[in-house]
């Protein structure tokens, strides 16, 4: 199938849902551009902050992307491009946006709270709690995933010994980079907003930083450490990073990493539309998949239903979108209107990303199916198939150095994720042991240590390094069933408050059964997996994580199923 073919029919319905549906949604739930958010109702100079609405998309989708829009296209090939394509678009359009958005709505409208106060506000407090705890056990997975993802792309050395160039030195490049780029968000974040610098003067002089960074860390690495080393040193940036104000590090970094994305999209589409000019850019991967594929372990296993919907996680829909929109994103809208081209929007910008990555693992797919390769992760496959498509139209050199650009890029919003999901799960813990209407600073009893925000960060961070030091591949599976019954949960909540309130909320019916389905029976399928073929005490933590996932996905399901069918609506 020709990829370009494939980019541009997808890019337009894509946009065509982006103006009509989203549009639609906007009107029947009562957005309004003169109410004001909780960003200036409650600015606190450290988690509720007024952003503008490009710094806003930047944080909101450098964090939303991830590895995810990447990671699962490229695991769930083998299905083929037929049924990855479709449900990316569908799922995204009817899917994945309205979760976001409609999440983002929610919480803006409860003074930028989480998911799990809209589900107070409908079905009481225990069913707040227990959200609460599902959604905690789910960011320890993120993290765990993330950090994993993030230190193989930094790491000189594994289990195995040193790591073999080229990738080597792709990956000291990436690490030394990474490091630079911390130091140029904090210096970019003081000019705007302890300077009052214009935010187009800083951005020229922020993407001139990013260039010369990126030239100092392609010709100077110094920095090479193991895999494990890398972990706990992640752990320590993101135990101080998710504590710091949001103008520090998280809105500015974010807003600059974003551009790192905007760039790695561009060149992946120049890509693409080149390879397909040159007469290389074909999808080699069958349309209806292999089902009875024999992986090197890159690829996902099981039946196409459930599997496929799970493992594509970010680029249609992703329960960890949620957490964002009404953890961070939500504390720092501008305007009620912003709400659709951040909350919808992203949405749909990382379905690109995620059509990007299936054309790029079709590029390589013979060699990456047959192991003719070593394609350690999707983000290798993915890096590989774009530079290589840039290269059948340039040159070695330019191919080479889109790799490694690329491998950053990812690198980047990953470190982004993992920084803003740390930063969740602190507000997730602090939440759990809040009384009704009681505030942080409220507390003097034996919670007032819980919710310390360093002790509810250092808890997050333990527990999630420690499950990811046995690498994603073990943990991803795990997490993106969790991440995808936490999007049902989610629709849940939202639907239920739309409902209370008198406002149209039948959206939510066909994608919230749809993923509990989903959901449950992956969960069910990993549970068997874990226990019968245990290799080690993390196979059975992982199984018993999984079995109280189930528990508490059923009990807040019939909860909010109740609360739908039996709540009168009001005025």
């Amino acid at each position: 199938m020709n990829a370009a073919l494939v980019l541009v029919v997808s890019i337009a319905v894509l946009v065509v849902g982006y103006i009509f549906y989203g549009g639609w949604l906007a009107k029947e739930w009562g957005v309004d551009p003169n109410k004001k958010t909780p960003a200036h109702e409650m600015t606190d100079g450290v988690d509720y902050v007024p952003a503008k609405a490009p710094v806003l998309m930047g944080h909101h989708f450098s964090s939303i992307a991830g590895a995810g829009p990447i990671n699962g296209p490229i695991q769930a090939a083998v299905f083929g491009w037929v049924p990855v394509l479709l449900w990316v678009l569908i799922g995204g359009v009817f899917f994945g946006g309205v979760h976001d958005f409609g999440a983002l709505f929610a919480s803006v409208r409860h003074k930028g709270q989480s998911v799990g106060e809209v589900i107070a506000d409908t079905m009481g407090p225990l069913a707040k709690r227990l959200f609460i705890v599902f959604s905690f056990l789910t960011l320890v997975l993120v993290v765990a995933a993330f950090a994993s993802i993030v230190a193989n792309t930094f790491k000189a050395a594994d289990a195995n010994g040193p790591i073999a160039e080229p990738t080597l030195s792709a990956n000291l490049a990436t690490a030394m980079i990474s490091v630079l780029f911390i130091v140029l968000a904090i210096v970019f974040g003081f000019l705007v907003y302890r300077k009052n610098a214009p935010i187009g003067v800083s951005t020229a002089v922020g993407i001139v930083g990013i260039v010369a960074i990126v030239a100092i860390g392609l010709n100077f690495h110094p920095i090479a450490l193991s895999y494990n080393v890398w972990m706990w040193i992640l752990g320590l940036y993101i135990l101080v990073a998710s504590v710091t104000p949001v103008w520090i590090l998280l809105q500015p970094r974010d807003y600059l990493s974003s551009f790192l994305l905007y760039f790695m999209i561009i060149v992946a589409v120049i890509g693409v539309i080149g390879a397909t000019v040159t007469g290389t850019g074909n999808l080699a991967i069958p349309a209806m998949g292999a089902l009875e594929f024999r992986g090197n372990g890159l690829f996902t296993t099981g039946s196409l239903f459930p599997a496929l919907f799970v493992t594509i996680a970010c680029g249609a829909i992703s329960g960890f979108h949620s957490l964002v929109s009404s953890g961070t994103t939500a504390k720092q809208l501008d305007n009620e209107k912003d709400a659709k081209p951040i909350g919808y929007g992203a949405m749909l910008i990382e379905c690109v990303v995620a059509v990007l990555s299936l054309c790029a693992v079709g590029y390589v797919w013979t060699e990456a199916a047959q192991e003719k390769a070593a394609f350690a992760s999707p983000t290798v496959v993915f890096a590989t198939g774009i530079s290589r498509m840039v290269g059948s139209f340039t040159s070695e050199g330019v191919q080479t150095v889109m790799y490694q650009l690329l491998v950053l890029a990812v690198s980047v919003f990953c470190l982004t994720s993992l920084d803003t999901a740390t930063r969740l799960a602190r507000y997730m813990f602090q939440e759990f042991w809040l009384q009704p209407g009681e505030s942080i600073s409220d507390v003097q009893d034996w919670r007032k240590v819980l919710v310390n925000p360093y002790v509810s960060t250092l808890i997050t961070v333990v527990c999630g390094i420690a499950l990811g030091l046995g690498g994603y591949s073990k943990i991803w599976p795990l997490f993106g069933a969790a991440n995808q019954l936490l999007a049902a949960l989610g629709l849940l909540g939202v639907c239920a408050w739309l409902g209370s309130i008198g406002r149209n909320n039948k959206m939510f019916y066909i994608p919230m059964c749809f993923m509990l389905i989903v959901t449950l029976a992956s969960l069910c399928q990993t549970i068997k997996a874990k226990f019968t073929a245990a290799t080690d005490v993390w196979s059975y933590v992982q199984g018993g994580i999984a079995i109280l996932l189930v528990v508490l996905a059923v009990i807040l399901a019939v909860m909010a199923f109740k609360t739908l069918f039996t709540e009168k609506k009001k005025a």
